[in-house]
């Protein structure tokens, strides 16, 4: 395979440690994942090396920090048989159906579908206790009109939500509360860090699952989770309407690199940040991450030329063989990309190949 499949990027302190030639896998703090919908089967064949080779978490337990998709992969990790749990969650997302007479309610029991294809309730106080990661799961607790599950009272909530995004970023917390949900000794120093937005409570296995399935309930297009135990009471949704990628600085206390394999160069915030290509990060945030990602020619190898995403059910909604087909070979394609990243590291080619974010 070739050399050019993948392209890291890193923020300010991550840049001048690599080039520095301090960079090594036990360095990293934290591993974030995003939101984006069925994008991350780009990251699978990079999760699963890490998993195989247990290259995180040796010398101190790193943080897995997700929203929506994110929150899904990391999940799996976090199981006894964490390889086995993560294919069990590829192979349920990918066969997964969604047909015209489908509704958000109908939607999340198919949500609850996967994560019952992958996690064993038997197995959540092994996952509580692990070792080597800990997992805090990112939601948003809906206020006012967003809270609602009928559709006009959403749509409407969500034009007004979009263009109070717009005026100014900070406003989207008077519409979404970021709620974390995590597991550890204490919460992740993000949380702890003067000026976090949002609260956080301990994850248990009885708010595992329930946690998991808010962190993807898309608005408008998969049901709320109501009422999340150990937490305050409302309607749950996408944590990716607050942290769509990095929208928080996930450096921590003691100096350590947060690790990001993202789908594309471009780091959006916030969900409603889309269409807003000015938008990004502040740099603070950026620092300390090591971002790797598919080069150009890696996405023009794929089936159709592009990456999967949510679009596809409906591009492919009366004939999902193809889509399915589609993202495994995404999946095949994917499965090298970080054994490349490994070999740059250990050919010390990292330093010359890293660029900034």
């Amino acid at each position: 395979m070739s050399r050019e499949n993948i392209r890291v990027r890193a923020g300010k302190q991550a840049y001048e440690l690599i080039r520095a030639g301090g960079f090594n896998l036990d360095r990293v703090a934290t591993y974030f994942g995003p939101a984006g919908g069925p994008r991350w089967l780009i990251a699978s064949g990079f999760d699963l090396t890490l998993l195989r080779e247990g290259l995180l978490g040796r010398r101190q337990p790193v943080w897995l920090v997700g929203s929506s998709a994110g929150a899904l992969r990391f999940a799996a990790w976090m199981q006894p048989e964490a390889e086995k749990s993560y294919r069990g969650l590829m192979e349920a997302y990918i066969t997964a159906t969604y047909g015209k007479d489908d509704t958000p309610e109908t939607i999340l029991q198919s949500m609850v579908a996967i994560l019952n294809r992958y996690i064993d309730d038997d197995a959540l106080p092994f996952a509580l206790a692990c070792k080597p990661y800990r997992l805090a799961i990112i939601t948003a607790r809906a206020e006012y009109l967003m809270a609602s599950e009928r559709p006009w009272v959403q749509k409407t909530g969500f034009m007004l939500a979009f263009m109070a995004n717009a005026l100014h970023p900070a406003l989207i917390h008077r519409l979404f509360e970021r709620i974390i949900f995590y597991y550890g000794v204490q919460p992740p120093d993000f949380c702890l860090r003067k000026g976090f937005r949002g609260r956080y409570f301990p994850l248990s296995e009885i708010n595992f699952k329930a946690a998991l399935m808010a962190s993807g309930a898309i608005p408008l297009a998969i049901a709320g989770v109501r009422d999340i135990f150990g937490a305050p009471d409302g309607n749950y949704r996408d944590g990716g309407l607050t942290d769509y990628h990095i929208n928080q600085d996930y450096g921590t206390r003691s100096g350590g690199l947060t690790l990001f394999f993202h789908h594309q160069e471009r780091i959006t915030p916030g969900w409603m940040d889309k269409r807003l290509k000015k938008r990004r990060p502040p740099e603070a945030f950026l620092d300390s991450v090591v971002m790797v990602y598919p080069s150009e020619s890696f996405v023009e190898s794929l089936p159709n030329g592009r990456i999967p995403d949510r679009g596809d059910f409906e591009t492919f909604i009366d004939d999902p063989a193809t889509r399915i087909a589609n993202w495994r070979r995404a999946v095949e394609l994917s499965a090298p990309l970080g054994e490349e990243f490994l070999e740059m590291i250990a050919a010390g080619r990292l330093q010359d190949a890293v660029e900034r974010i």
